[in-house]
């Protein structure tokens, strides 16, 4: 007997990252002892996320050509310009209403400029790398290496106009890309070896999705409540939007953009952070640290169904030679939805 399982959780919007996303969250949420209880390969599983990212990395960075360089650096630099740009301005907003001191009551109470800026300033990376894998072309996977400068607290700390960090950590930055590079280098010099790495992609993306949702605790949203919600809808409406355009506007369907528009998961630990070097933010960061953890839940889960739509409306198909900057040999991936 044959059990449809692959077209059940396909025929879900974004299924091969939600179902398998879902399902980890719901295990950390309600039986968040089950890693250490079985511990060995099951217990790695549970916290392999960046494991999985890093081969997942090599993998679609060996399906990128070198030729599609120029278009990585445009894509990448325009998508990063505009998510925070957002955040700045919205903290130029927020911060004239507000200032540091967060909402003491009513509807509202624990909303911060903090919580906004953190909450809108960091794309999550691994969601926006597995999702182009699946609904994108291999040279929008790229553009993360230039969006990657999001990460952390440095862009916050600017935007919010706190002293304290003069450098940026290039060698966190170096790490974030390295496999992807040795992915490319390796693609690029073997077109053999790239064929036989690109098989790879769709296959880890349950499974990295499935790790990436052991992390997520769903009380979280619970705690922040509606307030909580309703941030993490409006990251993706809010940078959504402009991030679709701009996607277009570099010669894309928009996909990208959308797939963008979410929050990390270390944006959660950004208001500690930021209220550690600035005491003025010790009143917010607490909340603030809920609601941004809400928010890295709700567009988790909102925003590979977001992307599924709009690739199925505005999606192109199957990368094709010459077009995606994919060498010929690499092997062909199925239209979205199939």
């Amino acid at each position: 007997m044959q059990i449809p399982i692959k077209r059940a959780i396909e025929a879900v919007p974004g299924g091969m990252m939600v179902v398998p996303l879902l399902a980890g969250a719901l295990i950390a949420t309600f039986f968040p002892g089950t890693p250490k209880l079985f511990g060995s390969f099951t217990g790695a599983l549970f916290s392999g996320a960046l494991t999985i990212l890093a081969v997942f990395y090599v993998c679609m960075g060996a399906s990128i050509d070198f030729r599609a360089t120029p278009y990585i650096m445009k894509k990448g630099g325009t998508l990063l310009v505009v998510k925070v740009g957002i955040a700045i301005l919205l903290g130029l907003v927020f911060g004239q209403v507000l200032g540091e001191a967060p909402v003491g009551a009513g509807m509202f109470a624990g909303l911060s400029t903090l919580a906004v800026v953190a909450a809108m300033n960091d794309t999550n990376g691994g969601l926006y790398m597995a999702l182009m894998g699946q609904y994108g072309r291999p040279r929008d996977v790229g553009a993360y290496t230039v969006m990657s400068l999001e990460s952390g607290p440095f862009l916050t700390m600017i935007t919010l106009g706190v002293a304290g960090l003069s450098a940026f950590p290039w060698q966190t930055l170096v790490g974030a890309i390295l496999p992807l590079l040795v992915g490319m280098i390796v693609g690029n010099l073997d077109r053999e070896m790239r064929a036989f790495l690109g098989r790879a992609i769709p296959v880890m993306i349950p499974f990295f999705a499935f790790a990436l949702g052991a992390g997520l605790d769903l009380s979280k949203v619970w705690q922040a409540g509606l307030l909580g919600l309703a941030m993490g809808v409006a990251v993706v409406i809010v940078t959504g939007i402009p991030l679709f355009f701009a996607d277009r506007l570099t010669g894309g369907t928009g996909v990208a953009g959308i797939a963008a528009a979410s929050t990390a998961g270390n944006a959660a630990a950004v208001p500690a952070i930021v209220a550690s070097a600035n005491p003025a933010y010790a009143d917010a960061a607490g909340p603030a640290t809920l609601l941004v953890a809400a928010c890295v839940v709700v567009t988790a889960i909102l925003v590979p169904i977001v992307t599924a739509w709009a690739s199925r409306q505005f999606g192109d198909g199957p990368a094709v030679a010459g077009d995606t900057g994919v060498d010929a040999a690499a092997p062909a991936r199925p239209a979205p939805g199939h």
